[in-house]
């Protein structure tokens, strides 16, 4: 759309529900102008015309304003005409005052749709950013059904310092979740780097230790060079890693530092896997040795769900913290796109749309064998703008 048509946009196109409400405005202005006429001349209700703009900006752009601005000015240059009083400096003050007035609001609704304009630009190239860094986990991977959740603390931001990555394996798929140290816009650098050195070495790496020592170096060079010197020894990353095989009906897990996930099973069963635990990555544990990897199962009735710990320590108004294990339980048997819509609504509705970290979920479900070939098809995480955006799992 050019700027010529952006400019009259509303005026020579189809008519828009909005288009409703200049009804008020314009019954206003006809409202107060008989008002005025009928009542008595030391009563003056003239200058109240000035809320007909005031109102019509609240909804429409610039142009439509000025319309219904223009529109007032003459009911106003109307009513001293037919009181005979229009030459009087009385009703020139008035009308002179409602110009003014008409062109602030004017200018302030310029600036205003400047500035949503702006806004929007903004959160186009967060988008893009976020599918950059954060590439859309596949519907389906293999065996395996996913779904993913990803909400931003950052006020307008799409992304922060949670992530999570896929990678599809021989025989096996790899999954990744993690939460760099701080949050926002200034953990994304690190957010990224562990990105990328995920895609490249789990393709790499026979075991999950020795992907994760191959992290650790990654993560080890980045915070040599960029760390900043008062941060020294404090910037960290707590990751899980995760390697589910096709043929073997267990899921293998590396933790360096993170929440272990949650099993959901029949009958709303809800465990919690006891992992051995290990340092974050970024501490200087580069010998595959120092990381162990734990075995449990996983069947074709369980659903993993991996979390980061802005979904456990999201607190109500009463500083009550949300009890993941507890809600979760009571859809256990859900996909797992149903499972992340319905703990989504329900951790914004538990802490009244104001999340304090960044949340990431992931759920895994292995599907019956006779689901199997159906192809793949990338699931969007629909990044949350509380309270009133973000959406769980697949489009």
């Amino acid at each position: 759309m050019g700027s010529g048509q952006r400019r009259f946009a509303g005026l020579g196109q189809p008519w828009q529900p909005s288009h409703t409400l200049l009804l008020i405005p314009v019954a206003l202005i006809a409202l107060i102008t008989v008002a005025d006429i009928v009542t008595p001349s030391d009563i003056v209700l003239g200058p109240l015309l000035v809320i007909a703009p005031a109102l019509t900006a609240w909804f429409e752009g610039p142009w439509i304003t000025g319309g219904v601005g223009a529109l007032a000015v003459a009911a106003q240059a109307f009513s001293g005409w037919h009181a005979g009083r229009l030459s009087s400096r009385n009703v020139i003050v008035q009308v002179a005052a409602l110009v003014v007035l008409t062109l602030l609001i004017v200018v302030l609704c310029a600036v205003r749709d400047r500035h949503r304009r702006q806004l929007a630009q903004v959160r186009s190239v967060a988008e893009a950013a976020q599918h950059v860094l954060l590439w859309p986990l596949p519907s389906r991977l293999g065996p395996l059904q996913l779904a993913c959740l990803y909400l931003a603390a950052e006020e307008e931001a799409e992304i922060g310092g949670d992530l999570y990555a896929a990678a599809r394996t021989d025989r096996a798929a790899r999954v990744m979740i993690g939460d760099v140290r701080g949050k926002g816009l200034s953990a994304i650098g690190e957010a990224a780097l562990l990105l990328g050195a995920f895609r490249e070495a789990a393709h790499q790496h026979a075991a999950l230790p020795e992907l994760a020592a191959a992290l650790e170096r990654s993560i080890t060079r980045y915070l040599a060079d960029f760390e900043p010197d008062d941060e020294t020894g404090e910037r960290f990353v707590t990751a899980l890693l995760l390697e589910i095989p096709d043929d073997e009906p267990v899921v293998r897990m590396t933790s360096c530092g993170h929440l272990a996930p949650l099993l959901l099973g029949p009958g709303n069963a809800v465990t919690v896997p006891d992992l051995t635990p290990a340092p974050p990555l970024g501490v200087g544990m580069t010998d595959p040795g120092d990381r162990t990897l734990d075995v449990l199962p996983f069947g074709s009735a369980d659903t993993l769900l991996l979390y980061t710990d802005g979904v456990v320590e999201a607190r109500d108004r009463d500083g009550v913290f949300y009890p993941l294990a507890q809600r979760s339980a009571q859809w256990a048997g859900s996909t797992p796109q149903a499972l992340l819509h319905h703990i989504h609504r329900d951790l914004l509705a538990h802490t009244a749309g104001r999340l304090v970290d960044d949340v990431a979920l992931i759920a895994i479900h292995r599907a019956p064998a006779h689901h199997l070939g159906r192809p793949s098809s990338p699931a969007r995480p629909t990044p949350a703008k509380p309270p009133d955006h973000r959406s769980a799992g697949s489009p």
